[in-house]
């Protein structure tokens, strides 16, 4: 699932259009193994710093983590045995603030996404490397063996199960993103979506829930336009410009943006929100990783562990996102039902 962002910096003296077409500009130059954000140079052992390079999106903070060897006993021997865990993101070609992005230094790929591998990896005693792919090439890395597991906002789903399996870490909610001057507030039910123009990511949970919304109010003879756009700028420009009425995504971008345009031309906000699982349904956010693989338990506690110590608090509080936290990791939980109803 991909989110679209502007960085807070950018903002001050551009326009919203022009700030979104640098960002992305920046964003696509980093491909392939990415610098992990954080500090590890300078860092002392059983430090993980989150936040780092964010430019503005979070507040820097180091926490302390070392291995706990109850829990990297329980890791794939293969896994164990190289000693490092390949984290897949996927951050190409535009980024998700604040989820990930390339940060401060044009070269580090940090947000909260790769800075909770990081912190996951430290409990397991692995060397996290982080490898940056297209949403798309995430899965295919999952399914080549080439990522051991993705910290790339991805939603656990039934679908999904059939060939991975998860490691819950956050609620996943979706959210309705309108300019400020709009009075067209979404209230939780897709009727209110009828004659309306909305834009979507490809290859997305939220795509495959407004297609299914779209396909029912087609059944009671109303419209439901549905418009995809390559990156971040082609979205907000067509926003801005009154092209398309909304924006359908992950709900930390869309509080993320209105926050940082509040004081621009182009102010949005949001109008209102939908669980990623649908109405029966809360849904989650999970490590993901290849079916039998064996990780998902060890990572499950791994996160269980970093709740309990308080870093995962503290995690999810620098990067602002406190009010998507769950209370426990689930390995495998009921995720967005097949039929979507």
């Amino acid at each position: 699932m991909r989110i679209l962002n502007l960085r807070s910096s950018l903002l001050r003296g551009l326009s919203a259009g022009t700030a979104v077409a640098t960002l992305a500009t920046g964003l696509a130059a980093c491909g392939g193994n990415s610098d992990a954000a954080g500090k590890s140079d300078s860092e002392a052992p059983g430090t993980v710093t989150v936040g780092a390079h964010s430019n503005g999106a979070a507040k820097e903070t180091a926490l302390k983590v070392s291995e706990v060897k109850a829990i990297s006993a329980e890791l794939p021997k293969t896994i164990a045995k190289k000693g490092k865990l390949v984290i897949g993101v996927g951050a190409l070609p535009t980024g998700s603030v604040p989820l990930n992005f390339v940060g401060d230094d044009q070269k580090t790929l940090t947000g909260a996404e790769p800075d909770f591998g990081r912190l996951v990896a430290a409990v397991l005693g692995l060397k996290p490397e982080v490898k940056n792919l297209t949403w798309e090439n995430l899965f295919v890395g999952i399914d080549s063996g080439k990522v051991d597991t993705a910290f790339s906002n991805v939603t656990d789903t039934e679908e999904r199960k059939k060939k991975y399996e998860f490691a819950t870490y956050r609620q996943d909610n979706l959210g309705f993103e309108v300019p400020k001057k709009s009075t067209w507030n979404f209230d939780g039910d897709y009727r209110n979506l009828a004659g309306k123009t909305v834009s979507v990511s490809r290859g997305t949970n939220q795509e495959k829930v407004l297609l299914e919304w779209k396909a029912k109010l087609k059944k009671e003879g109303k419209d439901l336009t549905v418009k995809y756009y390559p990156d971040n700028n082609s979205v907000y420009l067509a926003l801005n410009s009154g092209k398309i009425d909304a924006h359908f995504g992950p709900n930390p971008s869309i509080v993320y943006h209105t926050t940082h345009t509040a004081n621009t031309p182009n102010a949005t906000r949001s109008a209102g929100k939908f669980s990623g699982a649908g109405t029966k349904l809360q849904g989650l956010i999970a490590a993901t990783s290849k079916k039998d693989s064996g990780l998902a338990e060890p990572v499950s506690e791994a996160v269980n562990y970093l709740i309990k110590n308080g870093q995962y608090a503290k995690w999810l509080a620098a990067w602002n996102l406190s009010n998507e936290a769950v209370s426990t990791s689930k390995v495998n939980p009921p995720g967005l039902p097949l039929d979507n109803s």
